[in-house]
């Protein structure tokens, strides 16, 4: 006896072989995880690049490139500040970068605006 599922690929979530076919849609019975049968194209994370083309990862110290006003505050960030260990993170209003200036604290940054060190 063939089972159905024996073309189809495991649950991503939880492994399970028991995944079935809904619509456009695989789905896995013991978790309830779904996700598109569609044969997905070089599926490549986004990469943040810094001003100059540099990729930038978690953990990196980059370097302002313009001086940058700081909202609710009378001084700006002057360039050449140096930020120790950003955190990428999912772009909200262009800024794609959470980290701590000293002297200012914890703030999100453009990766437009900074160079990697």
């Amino acid at each position: 006896m063939k089972r159905v599922n024996d073309t189809l690929p495991p649950c991503p979530e939880c492994s399970s072989d028991l995944t079935y076919e809904m619509g456009s849609l695989l789905v896995c019975p013991l978790c309830a995880h779904e996700w598109s049968s569609e044969p997905v194209e070089d599926e490549q994370e986004a990469q943040v690049k810094d001003a100059f083309g540099t990729v930038l990862s978690d953990g990196d110290t980059v370097s302002i490139i313009k001086d940058l006003k700081v909202k609710g505050q009378s001084l700006s960030i002057k360039v050449g500040t140096k930020v120790r260990n950003i955190r990428l993170v999912d772009p909200v209003d262009g800024h794609d970068i959470d980290c701590k200036v000293d002297g200012f604290g914890f703030m999100q940054l453009k990766s437009s605006v900074v160079k990697k060190v």
